[in-house]
């Protein structure tokens, strides 16, 4: 496992994240791999662990997509918001020169 897939380790035994945590990305998820169980032994089937972790990301690239839709749509709304308010700045200036 790399450092990249790594958690930091809590200080202070604190509950919340800190700022150096970092969430995970789908392809950290999907490059993500677990220590095959010897034979007889208990354990998990990788195939499982594998198909759950691609599924995991797949909703977080689901998510991170509808996150980036949001904030373009987010940016629009302030573009055109500005543009609004800068007309009616113009049009109050207008009103107010003409008297």
């Amino acid at each position: 496992m790399n450092a990249s897939n790594q958690r930091p380790e809590p200080s202070s035994g604190a509950t919340y994240r800190s700022g150096a945590y970092t969430g995970l990305l789908p392809w950290q998820v999907r490059e993500r791999r677990f220590a095959p169980v010897g034979l007889g032994c208990r354990g998990l089937n990788p195939d499982d662990v594998y198909a759950f972790l691609d599924r995991v990301a797949g909703d977080m690239a689901a998510v991170y997509a509808a996150l980036a839709e949001s904030r373009r749509e987010t940016a629009r709304i302030k573009a055109g918001l500005r543009r609004w308010q800068t007309e009616q700045a113009h049009a109050r200036n207008e009103r107010g020169q003409a008297r």
